[in-house]
């Protein structure tokens, strides 16, 4: 089955671990503006395709191309148990797992430092706490 555009960025974006509310901001748009894009209730224009692969840091081809079955079928071997599921990476899936951390790693880092200068303009404003 053929996923559409929309579930392919909504897949990509919480791979990346990337909020509506984040995609929204740098858009430049509300976050119910993003949401209706990722529901299909807004046309996708090519530019803001574009610009949508450069915030999750890929390519529009990516996006095109993404089949999340494939994607997660090929990253993890799952082995059932009577107590939920194991999930294993294999050898071949840790350059991707890597690169998926690495992703998260650098999102936090943003965040953190987004947070400080915001502490830094409360302080400046309002004095040391």
């Amino acid at each position: 089955m053929a996923t559409s555009i929309k579930n392919k960025i909504k897949s990509i974006r919480e791979l990346k671990n990337y909020t509506q509310e984040y995609m929204a901001e740098q858009l430049g748009v509300t976050q119910a503006g993003y949401s209706k894009i990722e529901k299909g209730k807004t046309i996708l224009s090519y530019v803001k395709l574009v610009e949508i692969a450069r915030i999750l840091e890929v390519s529009v081809e990516d996006i095109l191309s993404f089949d999340s079955e494939r994607y997660f079928s090929s990253f993890n071997k799952v082995i059932g148990n009577n107590n939920g599921s194991i999930l294993i990476n294999t050898d071949e899936n840790s350059a991707t797992l890597k690169l998926l951390y690495e992703d998260k790693i650098m999102l936090l880092e943003k965040l953190l430092a987004k947070t400080e200068a915001e502490l830094e303009r409360y302080k400046e404003k309002f004095g040391p706490l």
